[in-house]
C-alpha cells in the first residue's frame, strides 16, 4: 500500500481530486467507483470546480457507488441517490442513466444484488474505486466478520455505523438497520483503490490497517492483499501509524 499524507482535509481532497481527475482525462471512458458521506464531498466539491473551470468531462464516464440504505426512496434526502445527484451528479456533465448506485427500494434483494454485479461486469470493472473506513475497519458496508470472498449483498449494519451515520438523521431511530453493499471481493477486483481518512477518530483504523494483520474481523485489512492501493490521510488520521 502506498500512504500519501496530506497537512489536512482540504489537501487530501485535492491529492485525490487531482487522482480522479487524471484517470478521466486519461481514459474518459473509465468506470469510477464512488463513496458518500462527509469524508469525499471535498474532493466531489472540487472535481465540480474543475469541471466548470477547466471543461474535464464526464460525458462517457461511467460510475458505480458502494451501497445503498434499504427502505429509503432515491427521492428521499438521506438516501445516497439524492446524495450523489447533490454533491456532484447535478453538477457535471455525466449523463445519470450511467450513474449506478443499488436499489434500495428493490422488491428482490437477490435478484437486485446480482443485478448490481452484472452491471459492474458490464462496464468491464472499475478503473478507480474510492473508499472510506470505518472505526471498526468497514469498507463500505461490509462490517467485521464478513467474508473477503462476498459479492454484493445485504447486510445488517453494526451499531456503530448506525451511530457514526445518525448525524445525518433525525434520530438514531430514523437510520436504517439494512443496506446493500458491493462485498469485499466485489471491491477487490477494482483496478485501483484510493483510500480516504481523514481526522483523529479515523486514526486507530488507520493504524490497525497499516500494521495489523489480513483478518475479516477487520474488513478493510483486505486491501493488504491489493496490488494499487494508496491511502490518502491526513495527520490526524495518520497520528498512530
Amino acid at each position: 500500500m502506498n500512504i500519501l499524507r496530506a497537512d489536512n482535509y482540504d489537501q487530501l481532497s485535492k491529492i485525490a481530486a487531482s487522482k480522479i481527475i487524471e484517470k478521466v482525462r486519461a481514459n474518459p471512458k473509465a468506470t469510477i467507483g464512488l463513496a458518500t458521506g462527509s469524508t469525499p464531498i471535498g474532493v466531489y466539491k472540487l472535481l465540480i470546480e474543475d469541471h466548470k473551470t477547466n471543461g474535464t468531462t464526464y460525458k462517457q464516464v461511467s460510475t458505480v457507488n458502494l451501497d445503498e440504505y434499504i427502505g429509503i426512496s432515491r427521492d428521499d434526502p438521506n438516501s445516497y441517490h439524492y446524495f450523489m445527484r447533490e454533491q456532484l451528479f447535478n453538477h457535471i456533465d455525466i449523463p445519470l442513466e450511467q450513474t449506478y448506485i443499488p436499489n434500495g427500494m428493490a422488491e428482490d434483494f437477490l435478484l437486485e444484488c446480482t443485478r448490481f454485479e452484472s452491471v459492474i461486469h458490464e462496464l468491464g470493472g472499475v478503473d478507480v474505486q474510492l473508499l472510506g473506513i470505518g472505526q471498526n475497519g468497514h469498507i463500505g458496508f461490509n462490517e467485521p466478520g464478513t467474508s473477503f470472498k462476498s459479492r454484493t449483498h445485504v447486510v445488517t449494519l453494526a451499531e456503530s455505523t448506525r451511530k457514526a451515520n445518525s448525524r445525518f438523521f433525525p434520530s438514531l431511530d430514523d437510520v436504517p438497520t439494512h443496506a446493500i453493499t458491493m462485498g469485499i471481493a466485489t471491491i477487490m477486483d477494482s483496478k485501483e483503490i484510493i483510500l480516504l481518512a481523514s481526522g483523529a477518530s479515523k486514526a486507530k483504523a488507520i493504524a490497525r490497517l497499516v500494521h495489523g494483520e489480513v483478518d475479516e474481523d477487520f474488513p478493510a485489512s483486505a486491501l493488504k492483499l491489493h496490488k494499487n492501493v494508496t491511502i490518502i490521510a491526513d495527520i490526524a488520521a495518520l497520528q498512530l501509524v
